[in-house]
């Protein structure tokens, strides 16, 4: 049987058109006409787009399941309108070997509802020194390598995982963080910081790690994607490095392009690293999205316990939600706003990371059915109450949207269904 999803606005060729998707056996078929037998699913106008995809989501297991499981980051992402997202490795046991990533595909085998394509770490134990992962092992397994939450102090140690990384075809997908820039800094050394008496992190910090890794991609010619960037400097960097050719790409968050430190607040769901900057590196990160320097917007979804969340901006942990915020946020407040346009929306949130990443799914004749009906008529108020992640914590609570996806497919599966 055949399954017809018809009266859709499909994404197709960088523009949407009226027409029907056709879905057999977990696959994308030619739109024929339906047998009697066939099921046909009337969208009745909403738009149909490629599954989005996030790059960089902690799912928190194995190891931290009271912050999140496979299971309820997998159904978050669902909703989110999410068909695929990339694991990051702050596991335990962390993923720097096959015996340790097999603890985590297991489970993804076993619980999750979308696909989830694990990192590998770059250093044993991630912990962004000493010896390396075992790259050749994990090359077939990972999207690709990565220290997340911790910058590689050393260059040399960084260059030999680059050519590494280059000889297996993997990216790395680095955290860019100079430990000793930090100097105990908890939110973004801007006037808030100074006005509230608070120990801030120097954009420096980011950006000029941003620049010795382009320096070591260029020479090792390694594919290099940098993480969540928050700082001017650091899209110039990439910038330039595309303009000279180089394999560089990066990537920001929702957060980054909505905030900055001005609108700061004295609670734990304003924290995360890096932090939230300037209204001049927010306007640099639109620049960024623009000119097409940012490929990709992930959400950096990183779940606490609401008491890890709890102790104000000094004490509280790093990390905020965003897999059932991401889009609604991005659509009202840079599609409506005429920022970008639907179409750079989707590039943003589905066809480069995929693409970037070399992952499955589409909606490409006999490519695996993967996609999103979106309903953009739908308004209503961020409520992380209603939230299928464990976490909880976002900036963004009550903030008035519009748009959201009501079905999620995966290989032809309907993974999650909303009100339409």
């Amino acid at each position: 049987m055949k399954t017809f999803y018809t009266n859709a606005q499909i994404y197709r060729d960088g523009r949407f058109e009226r027409g029907t998707l056709a879905v057999e056996r977990g696959r994308v078929v030619r739109a024929e006409a339906p047998a009697e037998t066939d099921r046909v699913v009337d969208l009745k106008g909403l738009h149909l787009v490629p599954g989005l995809v996030d790059v960089h989501v902690h799912l928190r297991e194995p190891g931290f399941s009271e912050k999140e499981t496979i299971a309820t980051g997998t159904a978050a992402a669902a909703r989110g309108g999410y068909t695929t997202v990339c694991a990051m490795p702050n596991l335990s046991p962390a993923p720097d070997s096959l015996e340790t990533l097999r603890v985590q595909t297991d489970l993804i085998r076993r619980d999750a509802r979308v696909r989830v394509v694990p990192y590998g770490c770059i250093t044993r134990g991630q912990r962004g020194c000493g010896s390396l992962a075992d790259f050749e092992a994990l090359a077939p397994e990972v999207a690709g390598f990565s220290d997340d939450g911790r910058g590689v102090q050393s260059a040399a140690l960084m260059e030999e995982a680059m050519r590494r990384a280059a000889a297996v075809s993997r990216p790395i997908v680095a955290h860019c963080e100079v430990d000793e820039l930090l100097r105990g800094g908890y939110i973004h050394d801007g006037a808030y910081c100074r006005e509230h008496g608070h120990k801030g992190i120097s954009s420096e910090s980011e950006w000029r790690q941003v620049e010795r890794d382009i320096e070591l991609a260029e020479k090792t010619g390694c594919q290099y994607h940098v993480c969540h960037v928050s700082t001017r400097e650091s899209v110039e960097l990439v910038r330039r490095a595309k303009a000279r050719g180089l394999r560089v790409s990066c990537e920001t968050a929702p957060h980054y392009l909505l905030l900055c430190d001005e609108q700061l607040q004295e609670e734990g769901r304003w924290k995360m690293n890096p932090p939230i900057r300037s209204r001049a590196d927010r306007e640099a990160l639109l620049e960024g999205i623009a000119d097409g320097t940012i490929e990709v917007v992930a959400t950096d979804h990183a779940p606490h316990t609401a008491v890890e969340k709890s102790r104000g901006l000094a004490g509280s942990a790093m990390g905020i939600v965003g897999l059932e915020c991401a889009f609604p946020l991005l659509y009202t407040y840079l599609v409506r706003k005429g920022v970008i346009g639907l179409e750079r929306l989707v590039e943003l949130m589905s066809l480069n990371p995929r693409r970037l990443f070399s992952l499955e799914g589409g909606l490409e004749e006999g490519g695996a059915a993967d996609f999103t009906v979106l309903d953009l008529g739908a308004r209503y108020e961020i409520d992380p109450g209603t939230f299928l992640s464990k976490g909880r914590a976002t900036p963004f609570a009550g903030w008035p949207v519009e748009g959201r996806a009501v079905l999620t497919v995966v290989g032809g599966e309907e993974v999650y269904q909303g009100e339409r």
